[in-house]
C-alpha cells in the first residue's frame, strides 16, 4: 500500500512561543483506518486541521496524496472528505438541501439520496436542520462529508453524542468506506472504538508521538496480556513497591483508590498477592481479573484516561 497522509516534523507553534505540534511525524497508509488517540490539548485537532488544509504549519512536511496544500489546494479539497468536532449547518435548510449544497462543491459527488440511505437520514430529507436531534446533526455532519465522494475521509469524534444504534451505524459506515478502499483518519474519545475500527493508531501528548503501532502491538508492548484489579483496606502509600515485586506483574498504577496490576499470568499473580495481603494485614474488598485493553495502554503512557480533562 502506498501512503496517503504523510507528515515529517511537523511544527505549529501560536503566539511564537506555545507549541501546540512539536515535530510530529506520521504516515498513513491508502485504504487503512488510522486512530490519532490523544488527551484534551494534545495537539490533535491542530495536526488534523493543518492536514486538511484548514492551518498553515509553522514548519515541517505535509503530503496528501503525493501533494502539497501550497501546490495542489483545489486538487486536493477534491478528494477530501470532512467531518469537524463541530460543524454548523444552517437551521433553514432541509436535510436533503444541505447535502445538495455540499455536493455542488465538488465535480464528481456522490448522489445525496445514497448518502440519506447509507446515514439513516431519508425519513428525515425534508426535516429543516434545525428540527434535528443532536445526533441526526451528528450523522448529517458525516453524510456532508460522504457527499463528496472523498478518496480520503477526516473523522473528528463523529460519533460523540449518538446513541449505541446510530454509534454502531456509523462504524459500518465507517468499514463500508474501507472497504471500497477509502482511507480514513479518526480521532474519537472511544477507547473500545478505536480498537475495533483502527488498522493503527498513533497516541500523541504534548504535541509528540509517544507510541505508535496497531491495537494489538501497543496491547503487547504494555507488558501483560492481563489485568489484576483489587481494593483492600488499608492501602498505604508504601504498598505499591510490594505490588510491583510480586512475580508476573509488569505495571502497577493506582485509579480511585483501586490498584491495578498489569500482568503475563493471573495464576502466577493472584496468590502471591493474596499471600501479601494477609501478611500485611490487609482486608481485600473486591479482585477482578480482565484482558487488558487499549485504554490500559492509554493511562500507562499518558498518566489519564482517555476522557478526561
Amino acid at each position: 500500500m502506498g501512503v496517503a497522509v504523510r507528515c515529517h516534523n511537523l511544527v505549529k507553534t501560536y503566539d511564537g512561543s506555545v507549541e501546540a505540534v512539536r515535530g510530529l511525524d506520521l504516515e498513513i497508509l491508502s485504504g487503512e483506518c488510522f486512530g490519532l488517540l490523544g488527551p484534551n490539548g494534545a495537539g490533535k485537532t491542530t495536526t488534523i486541521e493543518i492536514l486538511e488544509g484548514l492551518l498553515a504549519q509553522t514548519s515541517g512536511e505535509v503530503e496528501i496524496l503525493g501533494k502539497t496544500w501550497n501546490a495542489h489546494s483545489r486538487e486536493l479539497r477534491e478528494v477530501l472528505g470532512i467531518s469537524l468536532q463541530e460543524t454548523r449547518l444552517s437551521e433553514k435548510l432541509t436535510v436533503r438541501e444541505t447535502l445538495e449544497l455540499f455536493a455542488s462543491f465538488y465535480r464528481q459527488p456522490r448522489s445525496t439520496d445514497e448518502v440519506m440511505e447509507e446515514m439513516a437520514l431519508t425519513e428525515k430529507a425534508a426535516s429543516w436542520v434545525g428540527k434535528l436531534s443532536g445526533g441526526q446533526r451528528q450523522r448529517l455532519a458525516v453524510a456532508a462529508a460522504l457527499v463528496a465522494n472523498p478518496k480520503i475521509l477526516f473523522l473528528d469524534e463523529p460519533t460523540t453524542g449518538l446513541d449505541p444504534q446510530s454509534r454502531r451505524q456509523l462504524w459500518d459506515t465507517i468499514r463500508g468506506f474501507q472497504s471500497r478502499g477509502g482511507t480514513i483518519l479518526l480521532t474519537t474519545h472511544y477507547m473500545d472504538e478505536a480498537e475495533r475500527l483502527c488498522d493503527r493508531i498513533s497516541i500523541i501528548d504534548h504535541g509528540q508521538a509517544i507510541a505508535s503501532g496497531t491495537p494489538a502491538q501497543l496491547i503487547e508492548e504494555l507488558g501483560g496480556h492481563q489485568m489484576v484489579e483489587f481494593d483492600a483496606t488499608p492501602n498505604d502509600a508504601g504498598a505499591k513497591e510490594v505490588w510491583r515485586s510480586l512475580p508476573g506483574v509488569d505495571a502497577v498504577h493506582e485509579e480511585a483508590g483501586c490498584v491495578i496490576l498489569s500482568v503475563r499470568e493471573t495464576h502466577e499473580t493472584i496468590p502471591p498477592l493474596l499471600a501479601a495481603l494477609h501478611k500485611r494485614g490487609a482486608r481485600l474488598l473486591r479482585l477482578t481479573t480482565r484482558q487488558a485493553s487499549l485504554e490500559d495502554v492509554f493511562v500507562h503512557l499518558t498518566g489519564r484516561h482517555l476522557r478526561e480533562e
